[in-house]
């Protein structure tokens, strides 16, 4: 349906954005990664008897039908009582193939798969009741909730009676735990991607003893890609398609869109879920808007758009609608309104990053701008993400103004939450313990070889907030800010230095001085501390500290008794 319209539009813009489109091939992993659903079709409907009686026959071909109603009544019915059972309440947890299902009645939970299948679990799960039982905005695969309108009533009854058999799932996301800025030595930091999943697939699983993980449920997850959108280091990326070979995608289209005689293109990114929708947006725009059409639209990142932008696109838009689940509106809506920041203090139209939703788009026109930027480039950007947003950046940078009002010596102010800022420290109180610096995912804190000197380089650091956390002396805090100098950002910048204590046998430098006095200070008057010769090798290096110990234990056997 796409193609053919693309294909049928004659303007020059239009044939451009066609043979653009029709010759870019996009490179996808062809054999991902899977995980598979067992369904037998043992199906639980709940709902009152007489909304489940209108759709009881429909579930004919199911191996078997059970109905669960919070509302017992006398009224006559068709359903037969051996399939029908009543609770006060139920509690649903699981996916397709493999719903725990407990129903409590007078305070007391019962499996009611075992009582009414002689299963464990049922296989899926129709829920006709007007708010559902399952918490997640996005239904997981195998729960159809067609009493709160999403999927629709007709919806699920054509979906449900083919969920019979074995079924493939791709493993949409890949997590580098390496890169994860979530937890680090018992501390938790960092948790974006847990609070932007829809579908409940991402949890922080651990305790301080044993450390906390970022966990993927792959039978959870539906690759909606709100996580890798908001993650700041890359640590979750979306596996199909890759993020790197949709950019790459994007700058062969607009390459050839030029090449063939196009002007002022607009990428709009749409669902591939609503073809027609997309076909009835783009009879109503300008020809110069290229769709790029997407599984799902949060699957891209700040990083492509303004990739987009650089390689000469004029604006980028989202083609939205409104009955989206509100995870992904929020997280949408958070990531473009970090980008249309940072473009109006590059001194550009905030809307040239913007989110278009289908529903408005009959009343009112949305806001389209076709005026090319100064700065246009074919070749790709390469390295993670960051790496490309701030080379993307720094292009626009240097081509357009900077405001001056919003931009102060090369500093602007960022939304609550943006991954971009500064680490400030209260030196008078740190002792450069470097408990930050064991504890800082992206090495934005690190020290500097021997010397007693906390670095900080700005452009690494994702404000994940795990120095913060960490450090014993309460002295550091975040700034949030973006800083547009590239070549301060990209420096080290001395946070807190010292001089440092050197050893008192081998006068090797090996710790600071603050450490030292601090360390003797609150040992002082220690049982274990008592005599002035222990409380002289805290000043020692670990070498010494040793060779002393035993060359005292040498000159006087009987001390070992005190060790």
């Amino acid at each position: 349906m796409l193609t053919s319209f693309l294909k049928s539009v004659d303007s020059i813009n239009g044939q451009a954005r066609y043979a653009a489109i029709s010759t870019t091939v996009e490179l996808n992993n062809l054999i991902p990664p899977t995980v598979s659903y067992e369904s037998r079709g043992d199906l639980l409907i709940i709902g009152d008897i007489v909304t489940v009686e209108s759709v009881f026959s429909h579930f004919s071909s199911m191996n078997s039908v059970t109905v669960l109603s919070m509302n017992q009544s006398d009224a006559e019915h068709t359903i037969p009582t051996t399939q029908l059972y009543f609770a006060d309440s139920v509690v649903i947890k699981g996916y397709l193939g493999s719903f725990e299902v407990a129903a409590i009645k007078n305070g007391a939970a019962t499996n009611l798969a075992s009582i009414a299948t002689g299963e464990k679990t049922f296989d899926v799960i129709l829920d006709l009741t007007e708010s559902g039982n399952m918490a997640e905005q996005l239904p997981v695969p195998g729960y159809y909730p067609a009493g709160r309108g999403y999927p629709t009533l007709e919806e699920s009854l054509d979906a449900i009676p083919d969920l019979i058999g074995t079924f493939d799932k791709p493993k949409f996301f890949r997590l580098d735990t390496d890169l994860c800025a979530h937890s680090s030595r018992g501390v938790i930091g960092c948790q974006l991607c847990v609070d932007a999943c829809p579908a409940g697939a991402l949890t922080s699983q651990g305790t301080a003893q044993t450390g906390h993980n970022i966990e993927i449920n792959p039978y959870l997850c539906q690759g909606i890609g709100t996580c890798a959108t908001s993650c700041p280091t890359e640590a979750i990326s979306y596996a199909l398609p890759n993020p790197v070979e949709t950019q790459t995608f994007i700058e062969r289209v607009l390459a050839k869109y030029f090449d063939q005689g196009g002007e002022n293109p607009i990428i709009m990114f749409c669902s591939s879920r609503h073809e027609k929708y997309t076909v009835m947006m783009l009879g109503m725009l300008p020809d110069n808007i290229i769709p790029i059409t997407l599984d799902e639209l949060p699957s891209v990142g700040i990083d492509t758009w303004f990739t987009a932008l650089t390689h000469g696109a004029c604006q980028v838009i989202f083609a939205a609608s409104n009955h989206m689940p509100e995870t992904i509106i929020r997280v949408l809506k958070h990531e473009t309104d970090i980008a249309q920041t940072l473009l109006s203090q590059l001194g550009l139209e905030k809307e040239r990053i913007n989110v278009m939703y289908i529903e408005e788009l009959r009343m009112q026109r949305p806001v389209l701008i076709s005026t090319p930027l100064k700065v246009k480039i074919r070749e790709p950007l390469a390295g993670k993400k960051r790496d490309r947003l701030f080379a993307s950046l720094d292009l626009l940078a240097q081509h357009h103004s900077l405001d001056a009002e919003q931009v102060t010596q090369g500093i602007s102010s960022v939304p609550d939450g943006a991954p971009f800022g500064s680490v400030n420290c209260d030196t008078k109180d740190c002792t450069l313990c470097m408990s930050c610096v064991s504890v800082c995912p992206t090495r934005a804190l690190h020290a500097k070889g021997d010397s007693p000197a906390l670095l900080f380089t700005e452009e690494d650091c994702v404000q994940c907030g795990l120095c913060v956390t960490a450090c014993p002396e309460k002295v550091l805090s975040l700034q949030p800010q973006f800083n547009w100098d590239a070549s301060s950002r990209k420096a080290d910048a001395t946070l807190h230095h010292e001089p440092a204590a050197h050893c008192l046998s081998c006068n090797k430098p090996f710790a600071p001085e603050s450490m030292i006095k601090m360390l003797q200070d609150k040992l002082r008057g220690h049982s274990q501390f008592a005599t002035e010769d222990k409380l002289r090798r805290v000043a020692m290096c670990e070498d010494c500290r040793v060779r002393d110990i035993f060359n005292d234990l040498s000159i006087n056997p009987e001390k070992q008794l005190d060790i």
